[in-house]
Protein backbone atom coordinates (compact mmCIF):
# COMPACT_ATOMS: atom_id res chain seq x y z
CA UNK A 1 0.00 0.00 0.00
CA UNK A 2 2.75 2.30 0.71
CA UNK A 3 4.07 2.01 -2.41
CA UNK A 4 0.54 2.69 -4.33
CA UNK A 5 0.55 5.65 -2.22
CA UNK A 6 4.08 6.88 -3.05
CA UNK A 7 3.42 6.42 -6.56
CA UNK A 8 -0.07 8.53 -6.54
CA UNK A 9 2.38 11.24 -4.87
CA UNK A 10 4.49 11.41 -8.29
CA UNK A 11 1.09 11.47 -10.24
CA UNK A 12 -0.37 14.40 -7.97
CA UNK A 13 3.27 16.16 -8.28
CA UNK A 14 3.00 16.47 -12.05
CA UNK A 15 -1.02 16.95 -11.70
CA UNK A 16 -0.81 19.90 -9.33
CA UNK A 17 1.94 21.75 -11.77
CA UNK A 18 -0.54 21.84 -14.56
CA UNK A 19 -3.06 22.90 -12.71
CA UNK A 20 -0.60 26.08 -11.35
CA UNK A 21 -0.76 27.27 -14.72
CA UNK A 22 -5.13 27.75 -14.15
CA UNK A 23 -5.55 28.07 -10.58
CA UNK A 24 -3.80 31.00 -8.18
CA UNK A 25 -3.95 29.04 -5.62
CA UNK A 26 -2.66 25.83 -6.89
CA UNK A 27 0.07 28.57 -7.67
CA UNK A 28 1.21 29.40 -4.71
CA UNK A 29 0.98 25.77 -3.33
CA UNK A 30 3.58 24.88 -6.19
CA UNK A 31 5.98 27.82 -5.90
CA UNK A 32 5.80 28.27 -2.43
CA UNK A 33 7.49 24.80 -1.55
CA UNK A 34 10.16 25.12 -4.13
CA UNK A 35 12.26 27.26 -1.58
CA UNK A 36 11.35 25.28 1.57
CA UNK A 37 14.57 23.52 1.76
CA UNK A 38 16.55 26.61 0.83
CA UNK A 39 14.91 28.76 3.93
CA UNK A 40 15.16 25.83 6.29
CA UNK A 41 18.75 25.73 5.62
CA UNK A 42 19.99 29.35 5.94
CA UNK A 43 17.50 29.64 9.20
CA UNK A 44 18.46 26.75 11.12
CA UNK A 45 22.34 24.85 11.63
CA UNK A 46 23.35 21.87 13.02
CA UNK A 47 23.59 23.22 16.66
CA UNK A 48 19.78 24.59 16.58
CA UNK A 49 17.57 23.00 18.84
CA UNK A 50 14.33 23.24 17.34
CA UNK A 51 10.22 22.44 17.76
CA UNK A 52 8.25 21.57 15.33
CA UNK A 53 4.14 22.50 14.49
CA UNK A 54 2.06 21.26 11.42
CA UNK A 55 -0.91 23.12 10.77
CA UNK A 56 -3.21 22.30 7.86
CA UNK A 57 -4.54 25.73 7.55
CA UNK A 58 -5.43 28.80 8.90
CA UNK A 59 -7.92 27.35 11.47
CA UNK A 60 -5.37 24.53 12.79
CA UNK A 61 -2.45 27.18 13.45
CA UNK A 62 -5.11 29.19 15.46
CA UNK A 63 -5.78 25.95 17.38
CA UNK A 64 -2.07 25.09 18.27
CA UNK A 65 -1.43 29.03 19.00
CA UNK A 66 -1.77 28.63 22.50
CA UNK A 67 0.18 25.46 22.68
CA UNK A 68 2.92 26.91 20.59
CA UNK A 69 2.89 30.46 23.22
CA UNK A 70 3.45 27.93 26.49
CA UNK A 71 6.23 25.87 24.56
CA UNK A 72 8.15 29.16 23.88
CA UNK A 73 8.14 30.39 27.25
CA UNK A 74 8.93 26.60 28.73
CA UNK A 75 11.47 25.66 26.05
CA UNK A 76 13.05 29.42 25.36
CA UNK A 77 16.60 28.46 23.38
CA UNK A 78 14.13 25.88 21.20
CA UNK A 79 13.50 27.77 17.73
CA UNK A 80 9.84 27.31 16.90
CA UNK A 81 8.94 25.79 12.91
CA UNK A 82 5.87 26.04 11.82
CA UNK A 83 4.76 24.38 8.45
CA UNK A 84 1.31 24.52 6.34
CA UNK A 85 -0.19 22.52 3.79
CA UNK A 86 -2.68 24.84 2.26
CA UNK A 87 -1.90 28.08 0.96
CA UNK A 88 -4.81 29.69 2.80
CA UNK A 89 -3.14 28.87 6.02
CA UNK A 90 0.66 29.79 4.71
CA UNK A 91 -0.31 32.93 2.73
CA UNK A 92 -2.35 35.07 5.69
CA UNK A 93 0.29 33.64 8.47
CA UNK A 94 3.45 33.49 6.77
CA UNK A 95 4.84 36.51 8.90
CA UNK A 96 3.16 35.50 12.25
CA UNK A 97 5.64 36.66 15.34
CA UNK A 98 5.26 33.01 17.31
CA UNK A 99 7.99 31.25 14.47
CA UNK A 100 11.40 31.52 13.73
CA UNK A 101 10.48 29.71 10.90
CA UNK A 102 7.43 29.39 8.61
CA UNK A 103 7.26 27.56 5.62
CA UNK A 104 5.20 24.72 3.43
CA UNK A 105 5.51 21.48 4.54
CA UNK A 106 6.75 19.42 1.43
CA UNK A 107 5.03 16.87 -0.75
CA UNK A 108 5.47 13.77 1.52
CA UNK A 109 7.77 11.84 -0.76
CA UNK A 110 9.97 9.64 1.15
CA UNK A 111 13.32 11.97 -0.09
CA UNK A 112 11.52 15.31 0.79
CA UNK A 113 10.51 13.82 4.68
CA UNK A 114 14.52 12.82 4.96
CA UNK A 115 15.78 15.61 3.78
CA UNK A 116 12.82 17.95 5.91
CA UNK A 117 13.84 16.61 8.68
CA UNK A 118 17.52 16.18 8.55
CA UNK A 119 17.62 20.19 8.02
CA UNK A 120 14.57 20.80 10.96
CA UNK A 121 16.03 17.99 13.25
CA UNK A 122 13.00 18.76 15.91
CA UNK A 123 13.47 17.55 19.54
CA UNK A 124 9.21 17.30 19.54
CA UNK A 125 6.91 17.06 16.64
CA UNK A 126 3.02 18.73 17.21
CA UNK A 127 0.43 17.34 14.83
CA UNK A 128 -2.64 19.79 14.86
CA UNK A 129 -5.60 18.19 14.98
CA UNK A 130 -5.05 15.89 11.77
CA UNK A 131 -3.14 15.39 8.60
CA UNK A 132 -1.52 11.91 8.59
CA UNK A 133 1.15 12.20 6.15
CA UNK A 134 2.41 8.53 6.31
CA UNK A 135 6.62 9.12 4.69
CA UNK A 136 6.60 11.91 6.79
CA UNK A 137 5.88 10.11 10.13
CA UNK A 138 7.76 6.52 9.60
CA UNK A 139 10.59 8.83 9.20
CA UNK A 140 10.26 10.24 12.54
CA UNK A 141 9.21 6.94 13.95
CA UNK A 142 12.74 5.99 12.49
CA UNK A 143 14.53 9.28 14.19
CA UNK A 144 12.79 8.41 17.74
CA UNK A 145 11.60 11.75 17.71
CA UNK A 146 8.75 12.17 20.08
CA UNK A 147 5.84 13.11 17.94
CA UNK A 148 2.60 14.17 19.49
CA UNK A 149 -1.27 15.26 17.95
CA UNK A 150 -3.15 17.77 20.10
CA UNK A 151 -6.59 19.10 19.64
CA UNK A 152 -7.44 15.59 18.12
CA UNK A 153 -10.52 14.32 16.66
CA UNK A 154 -12.31 11.06 15.55
CA UNK A 155 -14.93 10.02 13.98
CA UNK A 156 -16.24 6.97 13.00
CA UNK A 157 -16.86 7.45 9.39
CA UNK A 158 -12.74 7.98 8.53
CA UNK A 159 -10.97 4.97 6.94
CA UNK A 160 -8.94 4.11 10.84
CA UNK A 161 -11.64 2.44 11.41
CA UNK A 162 -12.98 0.62 7.83
CA UNK A 163 -12.22 -3.12 7.63
CA UNK A 164 -9.87 -1.63 4.65
CA UNK A 165 -8.31 0.98 6.54
CA UNK A 166 -4.95 -0.81 7.66
CA UNK A 167 -2.92 1.79 6.04
CA UNK A 168 -3.97 4.25 7.13
CA UNK A 169 -3.95 2.65 11.37
CA UNK A 170 -0.18 2.20 10.43
CA UNK A 171 0.32 6.04 10.49
CA UNK A 172 -1.31 6.21 13.83
CA UNK A 173 1.31 4.10 15.37
CA UNK A 174 4.09 6.65 14.60
CA UNK A 175 2.53 8.96 17.83
CA UNK A 176 3.89 9.04 21.46
CA UNK A 177 1.07 10.76 22.38
CA UNK A 178 -2.88 11.94 21.45
CA UNK A 179 -4.49 14.85 23.22
CA UNK A 180 -8.14 14.38 21.92
CA UNK A 181 -10.69 17.03 22.25
CA UNK A 182 -13.38 14.03 23.58
CA UNK A 183 -14.64 11.47 24.86
CA UNK A 184 -15.57 9.63 21.39
CA UNK A 185 -12.40 9.94 19.94
CA UNK A 186 -10.64 8.49 22.90
CA UNK A 187 -13.12 5.40 22.95
CA UNK A 188 -12.69 5.02 18.98
CA UNK A 189 -8.47 4.95 19.43
CA UNK A 190 -9.04 2.61 22.44
CA UNK A 191 -10.65 0.17 20.26
CA UNK A 192 -7.89 -0.05 18.45
CA UNK A 193 -6.35 -1.02 20.89
CA UNK A 194 -4.37 2.70 21.98
CA UNK A 195 -4.15 3.49 25.57
CA UNK A 196 -1.58 6.77 24.51
CA UNK A 197 -4.19 9.11 24.84
CA UNK A 198 -5.84 11.71 26.98
CA UNK A 199 -8.96 13.73 26.51
CA UNK A 200 -7.41 17.50 26.78
CA UNK A 201 -10.26 19.27 25.04
CA UNK A 202 -10.17 21.75 22.22
CA UNK A 203 -7.21 24.54 22.24
CA UNK A 204 -9.33 26.62 20.58
CA UNK A 205 -11.41 27.44 23.91
CA UNK A 206 -7.59 28.96 25.10
CA UNK A 207 -7.20 30.63 22.04
CA UNK A 208 -10.66 32.38 22.04
CA UNK A 209 -10.60 33.45 25.98
CA UNK A 210 -6.82 35.01 25.86
CA UNK A 211 -8.56 37.15 22.84
CA UNK A 212 -10.01 38.83 26.10
CA UNK A 213 -6.91 40.26 26.97
CA UNK A 214 -6.07 42.05 24.30
CA UNK A 215 -7.12 45.33 23.00
CA UNK A 216 -9.90 44.84 19.95
CA UNK A 217 -10.41 48.80 20.06
CA UNK A 218 -10.99 49.95 16.62
CA UNK A 219 -12.17 53.12 15.79
CA UNK A 220 -13.73 53.32 13.07
CA UNK A 221 -15.92 50.57 14.12
CA UNK A 222 -17.05 52.83 17.25
CA UNK A 223 -17.61 55.59 14.32
CA UNK A 224 -19.55 53.46 12.42
CA UNK A 225 -21.92 51.45 15.32
CA UNK A 226 -22.97 54.99 16.88
CA UNK A 227 -24.15 53.77 19.82
CA UNK A 228 -26.66 51.63 17.84
CA UNK A 229 -27.45 47.75 17.76
CA UNK A 230 -25.14 46.12 15.31
CA UNK A 231 -25.43 42.74 13.78
CA UNK A 232 -21.92 41.27 12.70
CA UNK A 233 -21.92 38.64 9.80
CA UNK A 234 -18.36 37.02 9.29
CA UNK A 235 -16.95 34.48 7.55
CA UNK A 236 -20.29 34.88 5.12
CA UNK A 237 -20.63 33.22 1.79
CA UNK A 238 -23.06 33.93 -1.44
CA UNK A 239 -25.64 31.19 0.13
CA UNK A 240 -25.60 33.08 3.44
CA UNK A 241 -25.90 36.58 1.67
CA UNK A 242 -28.57 36.18 -0.42
CA UNK A 243 -31.10 35.73 3.12
CA UNK A 244 -29.16 38.16 5.26
CA UNK A 245 -29.40 40.52 2.41
CA UNK A 246 -33.18 40.15 2.03
CA UNK A 247 -33.34 40.85 5.82
CA UNK A 248 -30.75 43.73 5.34
CA UNK A 249 -32.92 45.67 2.77
CA UNK A 250 -36.31 44.94 4.20
CA UNK A 251 -36.26 45.48 7.90
CA UNK A 252 -37.67 48.42 9.28
CA UNK A 253 -35.69 47.62 12.78
CA UNK A 254 -33.22 50.75 13.62
CA UNK A 255 -29.88 48.50 13.63
CA UNK A 256 -26.33 48.20 11.75
CA UNK A 257 -24.80 45.92 10.08
CA UNK A 258 -20.95 44.76 9.33
CA UNK A 259 -20.21 42.73 6.87
CA UNK A 260 -16.69 39.98 6.41
CA UNK A 261 -17.06 37.96 3.68
CA UNK A 262 -15.14 34.76 3.84
CA UNK A 263 -14.26 35.22 0.13
CA UNK A 264 -12.76 39.39 -0.42
CA UNK A 265 -13.04 39.07 -3.88
CA UNK A 266 -13.44 42.53 -5.66
CA UNK A 267 -16.04 41.28 -7.88
CA UNK A 268 -17.40 39.52 -5.52
CA UNK A 269 -17.75 42.32 -3.17
CA UNK A 270 -18.65 44.55 -5.56
CA UNK A 271 -21.43 42.79 -6.04
CA UNK A 272 -22.64 42.29 -2.87
CA UNK A 273 -22.48 45.86 -1.94
CA UNK A 274 -24.43 46.65 -5.46
CA UNK A 275 -27.17 44.05 -4.09
CA UNK A 276 -27.57 45.97 -0.50
CA UNK A 277 -29.85 49.20 -1.09
CA UNK A 278 -29.35 50.41 2.16
CA UNK A 279 -26.56 53.11 2.69
CA UNK A 280 -23.51 50.93 2.21
CA UNK A 281 -19.46 51.58 2.68
CA UNK A 282 -16.36 49.49 2.04
CA UNK A 283 -13.58 49.20 4.36
CA UNK A 284 -11.41 49.96 1.77
CA UNK A 285 -13.80 53.07 1.17
CA UNK A 286 -13.19 54.37 4.47
CA UNK A 287 -10.72 57.53 4.26
CA UNK A 288 -12.01 60.39 5.53
CA UNK A 289 -15.48 59.11 5.68
CA UNK A 290 -17.98 59.98 8.81
CA UNK A 291 -19.18 56.20 8.64
CA UNK A 292 -21.93 56.95 11.75
CA UNK A 293 -23.94 58.00 8.78
CA UNK A 294 -23.67 54.20 6.55
CA UNK A 295 -26.25 51.38 7.54
CA UNK A 296 -24.06 48.52 6.61
CA UNK A 297 -20.11 48.03 6.46
CA UNK A 298 -18.62 45.45 4.24
CA UNK A 299 -15.10 44.64 5.56
CA UNK A 300 -13.06 43.98 2.18
CA UNK A 301 -9.99 42.77 4.42
CA UNK A 302 -8.65 40.15 6.22
CA UNK A 303 -7.25 39.54 9.72
CA UNK A 304 -9.61 42.02 12.28
CA UNK A 305 -12.89 39.74 12.17
CA UNK A 306 -12.39 38.78 15.33
CA UNK A 307 -11.64 42.35 16.98
CA UNK A 308 -14.86 43.47 14.87
CA UNK A 309 -16.79 40.47 16.95
CA UNK A 310 -15.67 42.46 20.29
CA UNK A 311 -18.43 45.27 19.41
CA UNK A 312 -21.03 42.65 18.27
CA UNK A 313 -24.47 42.53 20.01
CA UNK A 314 -25.80 39.96 17.37
CA UNK A 315 -23.43 37.48 15.39
CA UNK A 316 -24.63 35.76 12.41
CA UNK A 317 -21.50 33.07 11.60
CA UNK A 318 -21.27 31.72 8.13
CA UNK A 319 -20.71 28.53 6.47
CA UNK A 320 -24.19 27.27 7.40
CA UNK A 321 -25.79 27.15 4.32
CA UNK A 322 -22.86 25.46 2.77
CA UNK A 323 -20.76 22.24 3.04
CA UNK A 324 -18.43 21.37 5.11
CA UNK A 325 -20.99 23.96 7.27
CA UNK A 326 -20.38 26.75 9.45
CA UNK A 327 -17.49 28.37 10.46
CA UNK A 328 -15.87 29.03 13.71
CA UNK A 329 -18.58 30.12 16.27
CA UNK A 330 -16.29 30.31 19.34
CA UNK A 331 -14.67 34.14 18.21
CA UNK A 332 -18.70 35.44 18.57
CA UNK A 333 -18.79 33.33 21.27
CA UNK A 334 -15.95 34.69 23.89
CA UNK A 335 -17.35 37.96 23.67
CA UNK A 336 -20.94 37.03 25.34
CA UNK A 337 -22.77 37.21 22.45
CA UNK A 338 -25.80 35.62 20.95
CA UNK A 339 -24.93 33.81 17.62
CA UNK A 340 -27.08 32.17 14.24
CA UNK A 341 -26.16 30.34 12.38
CA UNK A 342 -27.20 27.77 9.06
CA UNK A 343 -28.80 24.74 9.58
CA UNK A 344 -25.65 22.90 8.73
CA UNK A 345 -23.69 22.30 11.86
CA UNK A 346 -23.72 19.12 12.98
CA UNK A 347 -20.04 18.57 11.77
CA UNK A 348 -18.80 21.08 15.19
CA UNK A 349 -19.17 19.92 18.07
CA UNK A 350 -19.05 23.11 19.70
CA UNK A 351 -21.64 24.18 17.41
CA UNK A 352 -23.95 21.38 18.26
CA UNK A 353 -22.89 22.19 21.95
CA UNK A 354 -24.10 26.03 21.78
CA UNK A 355 -27.29 25.27 19.98
CA UNK A 356 -28.88 22.62 21.94
CA UNK A 357 -27.79 24.92 24.97
CA UNK A 358 -29.91 27.81 23.51
CA UNK A 359 -26.95 29.94 22.87
CA UNK A 360 -26.70 29.32 19.13
CA UNK A 361 -29.65 30.01 16.97
CA UNK A 362 -30.00 27.96 14.12
CA UNK A 363 -32.31 29.22 10.67
CA UNK A 364 -33.13 26.69 8.10
CA UNK A 365 -34.29 29.45 5.63
CA UNK A 366 -35.74 33.32 5.42
CA UNK A 367 -38.72 33.21 7.72
CA UNK A 368 -36.44 31.66 10.50
CA UNK A 369 -33.58 34.13 9.81
CA UNK A 370 -36.14 36.89 9.66
CA UNK A 371 -37.49 35.55 13.14
CA UNK A 372 -34.34 34.82 14.70
CA UNK A 373 -32.95 38.60 14.33
CA UNK A 374 -36.54 40.55 14.70
CA UNK A 375 -36.38 38.60 18.04
CA UNK A 376 -33.05 39.15 19.38
CA UNK A 377 -33.22 42.66 18.40
CA UNK A 378 -36.50 43.43 20.40
CA UNK A 379 -35.95 41.28 23.81
CA UNK A 380 -32.53 42.39 25.51
CA UNK A 381 -33.01 39.87 28.27
CA UNK A 382 -33.04 37.40 25.51
CA UNK A 383 -30.07 38.49 24.08
CA UNK A 384 -28.40 38.89 27.39
CA UNK A 385 -29.34 35.34 28.00
CA UNK A 386 -28.06 33.39 25.42
CA UNK A 387 -24.74 35.57 25.39
CA UNK A 388 -24.16 34.11 28.62
CA UNK A 389 -24.76 31.02 27.53
CA UNK A 390 -21.97 31.28 25.01
CA UNK A 391 -19.34 33.31 26.98
CA UNK A 392 -20.17 30.72 29.78
CA UNK A 393 -19.97 27.63 27.29
CA UNK A 394 -16.25 28.70 26.18
CA UNK A 395 -14.91 29.74 30.11
CA UNK A 396 -15.66 26.02 30.69
CA UNK A 397 -13.91 24.04 28.24
CA UNK A 398 -10.86 26.08 28.72
CA UNK A 399 -7.62 24.46 29.76
CA UNK A 400 -6.18 22.24 27.21
CA UNK A 401 -3.29 23.79 26.76
CA UNK A 402 -2.58 23.38 30.59
CA UNK A 403 -3.51 19.58 30.25
CA UNK A 404 -0.66 19.19 26.95
CA UNK A 405 2.19 20.97 28.93
CA UNK A 406 2.02 19.23 31.85
CA UNK A 407 2.21 16.28 30.53
CA UNK A 408 5.32 17.15 28.45
CA UNK A 409 6.64 18.62 31.42
CA UNK A 410 6.10 14.87 33.22
CA UNK A 411 7.10 12.63 30.02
Amino acid sequence: MLFLYNLLLVFVSQIVKLLAFFSPKMKLFVEGRKTVFQSLAGKINAKDQTIWFHAASLGEFEQGLPVMEKIKVQFPSHKIVVTFFSPSGYEVRKNNTIADVTVYLPLDTKSNAKQFLKLVHPDFVFFIKYEYWPNCLNELKNLEIKTYLISGIFRENQAFFKWYGGFYRNALKTFDFFFVQNESSQKLLQSLGYQNIKVSGDTRFDRVVSILERDCTLDFIENFKNNTTTIVIGSSWPKDESILVDYINKTKEKVKFIIAPHNIKREQILELKKSIIKKTILFSEKSNIDLSLFDVLVVDTIGILTKIYSYADIAYVGGGFGNPGVHNILEPATFGIPIVVGPNYSHFAEATALVNMNGCVSVRNQNELNDAFSNLIANDGIRHEKGHICATFVQMNKGATEVILNHIKNY
